[in-house]
C-alpha cells in the first residue's frame, strides 16, 4: 500500500534528506521533485512539491522529494544552482539504483524547475520533464529549454510575479513538441489558493503516462 519512506542518500556535499513516496503496488515508473530555492525558505515540504508529488503517487510512481544541500538536515552549502544540479543527478541515481529498470521523470517548483530543466533536458534516464512556476524573470539563460523533444509539462500562475502568463507562453510556445502548457487563472507564483488546479494539472498529465 502506498506509504512514505524518510532516509538519508549519499550526495555530492555529503548526506541529503530524503522522502519517497511509494505507490499502491508495484511502481509503473520513478520520479524526482525538486523544491524551490534554499535561499528563500524553500524545501522538500513545500505545498507545490507535495501536491505534485501526490499527483503522480496517485498514477503510480515512485516519488522521491529530498532537500537540497544546506536546507533541513541536508549538508553542504548553497551553491548558487552548481552543485544543486549534482544533488539532482544524485537523486536520479538513487532512483535508477532502487528501480533499474523504470523510467524517470524529473520535475521542480521554482529554482527547482530550473535545477530540473537543466539536468534533465540531456540526462538519458528522465523520460519526461515536470516544470512548475518557471521564474523567468530570475533567470538570464533559458536556451537549455531549446532543443528538448522530451514531454514536458509547464505548469504557470497566471499572475506569477516570476513569470506571467504572457511571458510563459512566448517563452513555451515556440519550443518542439511533445510540450504542454497549463496557466491556472488568478494563480500567483506559489499557487495560493490554487493547488487543487496544480495539482489537477498534473494528475492529467500523468494520467497519459508521458514516460511511457
Amino acid at each position: 500500500m502506498a506509504h512514505n519512506e524518510s532516509f538519508d542518500m549519499a550526495g555530492p556535499a555529503g548526506r541529503l534528506e530524503s522522502i519517497l513516496m511509494h505507490p499502491d503496488g508495484d511502481p509503473v515508473a520513478a520520479a524526482v521533485v525538486c523544491h524551490a530555492h534554499p535561499l528563500h525558505g524553500g524545501m522538500m515540504h513545500f505545498k507545490v512539491v507535495f501536491r505534485a508529488a501526490k499527483a503522480l503517487q496517485h498514477h503510480g510512481l515512485a516519488v522521491l522529494r529530498f532537500n537540497f544541500r544546506g536546507v533541513g538536515r541536508s549538508e553542504g552549502t548553497h551553491d548558487d544552482g552548481r552543485g544543486e544540479q549534482d544533488d539532482v543527478r544524485a537523486a536520479l541515481d538513487e532512483m535508477a539504483r532502487r528501480f533499474p529498470t523504470l523510467p524517470q521523470v524529473l520535475g521542480g517548483f521554482s529554482f527547482g524547475s530550473v535545477m530540473a530543466a537543466r539536468v534533465g533536458g540531456t540526462d538519458p534516464r528522465v523520460r519526461a520533464l515536470l516544470v512548475m512556476g518557471f521564474p523567468l524573470r530570475s533567470v538570464q539563460d533559458t536556451a537549455y529549454l531549446d532543443g528538448v523533444t522530451k514531454p514536458r509539462l509547464f505548469v504557470q500562475g497566471e499572475r506569477d510575479e516570476f513569470g506571467n502568463a504572457e511571458a510563459i507562453r512566448a517563452r513555451v510556445e515556440p519550443l518542439a513538441p511533445p510540450r504542454e502548457l497549463v496557466v491556472v487563472p488568478g494563480a500567483d507564483h506559489f499557487f495560493t489558493a490554487h493547488l487543487d488546479a496544480l495539482q489537477a494539472a498534473v494528475d492529467g498529465w500523468a494520467a497519459g503516462r508521458p514516460w511511457a
